[in-house]
């Protein structure tokens, strides 16, 4: 920690994104932790001024500072720009995308127990997005890439994610019954990488066998490792066990950078109406203090997020039909009811 506390990039995005982001700000800030704030604009907002989503001066503040915190970005299906979380993660080589889920009290629709983390590889696979019309109108090719480098180190950083947290197990999740080669390699990996760490249990699911065992028993699951497309899908199906999106944080890693965002979208059609659960990007705040060693700070909002649940005082729109009970708020209020518990 620097004299003056740390600075970070703050990418507010698009639609509830300055928000939720806003919410996490105040909630970081109220912990006492001294943060200051390099707030760079990105998305869809800045695409009329700057022609791109994703200009260089906010790779640049994220290079400079090392982390950032992110609000959702808007990505376009099938035509427009290129999705900006996909080349943030390419650009500053973000290989470890984290996303933690964890059964928080009073969210009715969570499932009890449950306290995984999913540690999906995020740079290559399907999204590298290498892909073409073989016949225009009726077929087309996609290339999948896998390398040794890449699953070598986001198994590692399973393992030393797990031995770091005193979690126990890693599973590595993969389709090698079916691609042979491609995961075929991923797995061959994962089991070199598990003998140097005799003391993480390791073992092995195939990917649509893993999504059965979530919904069946998740508390028997601890760190799962996934290749890129897989650990999309298992991720979100993880925030389903927890609630949904909007409780669900995550993170990008990469070596000596690293961008915390919540894993919802931009939800444009609520935007500016003080609508928008934060607890996802407060939660990412939160990961964002751990990254940084405040592991006091984070611990007290975690904590301040779940007495706030568990009184069921207080809950925005998403929630108010599980708790009819309960005042519903905004976005803002929701964050002023976190920091009184801080």
């Amino acid at each position: 920690m620097l004299n003056n506390g740390y600075t970070v990039t703050l990418i507010p995005g698009d639609g509830i994104g300055p928000e939720v982001t806003t919410a996490a700000r105040r909630v970081l800030e109220a912990t006492g932790i001294p943060l200051q704030w390099d707030v760079q604009p990105a998305g869809a907002s800045v695409m009329p001024e700057e022609g791109t989503p994703l200009p260089e001066r906010v790779l640049e503040s994220v290079r400079t500072h090392g982390v950032a915190l992110k609000g959702p970005i808007t990505t376009q299906i099938g035509s427009g720009f290129r999705s900006v979380n996909v080349a943030l993660r390419k650009l500053l080589d973000l290989y470890a995308n984290l996303r933690p889920a964890k059964s928080l009290p009073g969210v009715a629709q969570a499932r009890p127990g449950v306290d995984l983390v999913v540690v999906r590889e995020n740079t290559e696979g399907l999204y590298v997005g290498v892909e073409h019309e073989v016949i225009p109108n009726e077929a087309a090719e996609a290339v999948r890439i896998t390398t040794r480098r890449a699953s070598e180190r986001i198994v590692r950083f399973a393992f030393e994610y797990a031995r770091r947290h005193g979690r126990h197990q890693v599973t590595a999740v993969h389709k090698a019954n079916i691609l042979k080669i491609t995961d075929g390699l991923f797995l061959k990996v994962a089991r070199e990488v598990a003998e140097a760490y005799p003391d993480i249990a390791y073992q092995e699911r195939i990917v649509d066998n893993m999504c059965m065992q979530l919904v069946l028993r998740p508390e028997a699951y601890d760190v799962l490792v996934l290749p890129n497309l897989f650990g999309d899908i298992v991720s979100d199906l993880s925030a389903g066990l927890i609630g949904g999106l909007g409780m669900a944080p995550g993170a990008n890693i990469g070596d000596g950078i690293a961008v915390f965002e919540p894993v919802h979208g931009s939800a444009p059609d609520i935007a500016g109406q003080d609508k928008a659960n934060p607890i996802a990007a407060i939660l990412s705040g939160a990961l964002m203090l751990r990254y940084l060693n405040e592991d006091e700070a984070a611990d007290r909002v975690e904590q301040a997020v779940a007495s706030v649940l568990a009184e069921g005082r207080v809950v925005t729109a998403d929630l108010h039909t599980q708790r009819p009970d309960a005042q519903l708020v905004g976005t803002q209020d929701m964050a002023d009811a976190i920091i009184a518990h801080l």
